[in-house]
């Protein structure tokens, strides 16, 4: 019996070039895989400062030069919060691991009046707009001091701008109020109406 022997062709140089390209980008590819599946974990598990880098790089967030991260759920219309405007927001106010500390609801409030990373998030919104926000700790209740039950933490907040009353109508609006008080018998905590001879 005879065994016979068929040439083979030499492969050619271009095959090989793409051979060696595919093989690369495979590698290339399992590695991001990797970096990528194992980063997660490590961000929910690791500290504050691994969670911010990792979320740094999730899709709709930005980065404030102070640290604030935000992403925009929705534009709102019309011009932005500014200090001393009063803002009516819906808001609800998480930790890291999912504990609500700021229950669902709307508050009331003037912009400069809250934590510097909340004022800071208000002061990008307009009205209806929706923001989720994550406010490092050194933009939260850090001169509250170590007494404070969220002292230290990384908050995140959903928000949603309901309503932006301008500084000038908003202390319009107390200073009638304040008239009205007095009219109707005094200042909380002021002289009893009729001066201290209607006694």
């Amino acid at each position: 019996m005879s065994v016979t022997a068929v040439p083979l062709q030499p492969v050619k140089r271009s095959y090989k070039v793409w051979l060696w390209a595919g093989l690369v980008l495979a590698i290339a590819v399992a590695v991001a895989l990797a970096w990528t599946g194992t980063r997660a974990p490590v961000a929910v598990k690791g500290d504050d400062t691994q969670f911010l880098a990792w979320n740094k790089g999730q899709l709709g967030v930005r980065t404030t030069e102070s640290g604030l991260q935000y992403q925009v759920l929705k534009e709102g219309t019309g011009p932005k919060a500014q200090e001393g405007d009063g803002v009516s927001v819906w808001t609800v106010g998480t930790l890291r691991d999912g504990t609500i500390f700021q229950p669902a609801g709307e508050i009331r409030l003037p912009v400069g009046g809250a934590i510097p990373g909340f004022d800071e998030a208000l002061k990008m919104m307009s009205k209806d707009s929706k923001l989720r926000v994550w406010i490092p700790a050194n933009l939260a209740y850090e001169k509250a001091g170590t007494q404070h039950p969220l002292y230290g933490k990384l908050l995140q907040f959903d928000l949603e701008i309901k309503q932006i009353i301008p500084a000038a109508e908003l202390r319009q609006m107390m200073l009638q109020q304040q008239m009205m008080q007095q009219q109707q018998g005094g200042a909380p905590g002021g002289p009893p109406p009729g001066g201290p001879e209607g006694r």
